[in-house]
């Protein structure tokens, strides 16, 4: 990889995800390199802890609090901790605190492994394809690796020294490759920032800064063209909410060999054009009524959790799971212009939602989203407006993401190849002035703190 060498001498491990190791290494069990942590506290007494695919994090205030005592399991600081189930796949990490997590979790102190070690080694790629593989259950979505499988697992187990400088390799390179990923979202946010202005102007205002304005009624709307009608959501267009199918057999799976687009919110991205969801459903799912199809030119907008008011706009037929609301309008209004208002509404959804442990706009709020809108005619050449406004824009987003997405899998290939022995960082020595940017961390907990992390 690049520059770095690999080591002279290797052996075979007869290990498939490693293949073959550096002659010095060993290869260890997880039950060799850690002690499993079983002691049952309850978040009362110990700080309870989200396991995110971002790490260890403090759980927010307004998560409920259980009302058993002693059904947490406890973690202390150094403690390497992952989440059993394969929907949480990759949520793992050393706990840089004293605390408490669910029980799903498994909880391990490192014994003859280096702790930041074990956290590259545990969270690269191929130990978490492993750890899925040495799991089990009835479908994808309902896999669980319990402690009595991966403590059979099999690791990399350099020479102490080495683990330490492995570590240090990549906390400073990870580092410099952090820097450079954070700056590039900073210029995608401002980005985005300066398209929504164009979006907002445009379908709140409209084209013609000299046409005759009136009041539309609506304090934070404020004035609007002449012409423009004012209406609520639900006179213009019906309002459903989607649904995951259930399953109650373990001889149906209504997303095997599915070719039917079933979206959630990861799938709804920044630009909001989506067409190929990430998990699909078969029409089995259809036949026994456990999912609705929704029309081609359906608006989605997600009615729950850290990206509500995200909106996507597919122009195929398809579905959605029940975090998302699926609006097909009437019409007067084109698809594409209601997708560009909602973009600018943001501030009016977060308003209108409901908000407990998390922000929810269920289908009465939905329907009651102010609306104003112009002619057809006139809809078409705003939609036209900002198509060309914003092209240069999506263009240079489009560009900063397919970079970024390169960096990550360097990031990725790094971390994996510095663990597994395929590179040689032996010679490597920590700049004496190497500190790790304490904003770095504070990201990362905010941004998995955002997740909202169950388990």
């Amino acid at each position: 990889m690049g520059n770095y060498k690999p080591y002279q001498k290797y052996k075979k491990s007869e290990i498939p995800w490693l293949r073959e190791i550096p002659e010095q290494w060993e290869i260890k069990t997880i039950n060799n390199c850690f002690i499993e942590r079983k002691e049952r506290v309850s978040d009362k007494d110990y700080k309870p802890l989200s396991v995110t695919k971002h790490g260890i994090v403090p759980q927010l205030e307004n998560t409920a609090k259980t009302i058993h005592g002693d059904n947490r399991k406890k973690v202390s600081k150094g403690d390497f901790v992952i989440n059993s189930r394969s929907d949480r796949k990759g949520s793992s990490g050393i706990a840089k605190e004293d605390g408490s997590v669910s029980l799903i979790n498994i909880v391990l102190e490192p014994n003859t492994i280096c702790s930041r070690f074990s956290e590259y080694t545990l969270k690269c790629y191929s130990f978490k394809e492993e750890f899925y593989r040495f799991g089990r259950g009835i479908v994808a979505d309902l896999w669980t690796t319990r402690y009595a499988e991966m403590k059979k697992m099999y690791i990399p187990s350099p020479p102490p020294q080495e683990q330490i400088t492995i570590a240090n390799f990549l906390d400073y390179k990870l580092s410099k490759i952090n820097r450079f990923i954070r700056k590039k979202k900073q210029l995608i946010q401002l980005l985005q920032e300066q398209k929504i202005a164009i979006i907002n102007q445009a379908v709140t205002k409209g084209l013609n800064s000299n046409t005759k304005m009136k009041e539309s009624g609506i304090k934070w709307l404020g004035k609007i063209p002449e012409h423009w009608e004012v209406k609520e959501l639900k006179h213009l267009a019906e309002v459903k909410t989607g649904k995951t199918p259930k399953i109650e057999s373990s001889l149906i799976d209504y997303f095997l060999e599915g070719n039917i687009n079933w979206y959630t919110p990861g799938d709804i991205k920044n630009g909001g054009i989506i067409s190929e969801s990430n998990r699909k459903i078969n029409h089995k799912a259809i036949e026994d009524s456990r999912i609705s199809i929704f029309p081609k030119n359906s608006v989605y907008l997600i009615c729950i959790g850290g990206t509500i008011g995200k909106v996507g706009i597919s122009f195929i037929e398809s579905s959605c799971n029940q975090q998302i609301n699926a609006i097909v309008f009437n019409e007067s209004i084109n698809p594409l212009f209601a997708f560009y208002y909602l973009k600018s509404q943001k501030h009016q959804i977060d308003f209108l939602a409901d908000f407990t442990t998390l922000p929810i706009l269920n289908q009465s709020k939905t329907k009651s989203i102010i609306f104003s809108f112009p002619p057809l005619s006139e809809q078409q050449q705003i939609i036209s407006h900002i198509e060309q406004e914003t092209i240069k824009i999506d263009t240079t987003i489009s560009k900063i993401e397919k970079e970024l997405a390169l960096v990550k899998e360097y990031k990725t290939a790094l971390i994996s190849e510095a663990v597994t022995g395929k590179i040689d960082v032996r010679d490597f020595v920590l700049p004496k002035d190497f500190k790790q940017e304490k904003y770095e961390a504070e990201e990362e907990i905010s941004v998995a703190t955002k997740e909202f992390a169950k388990y």
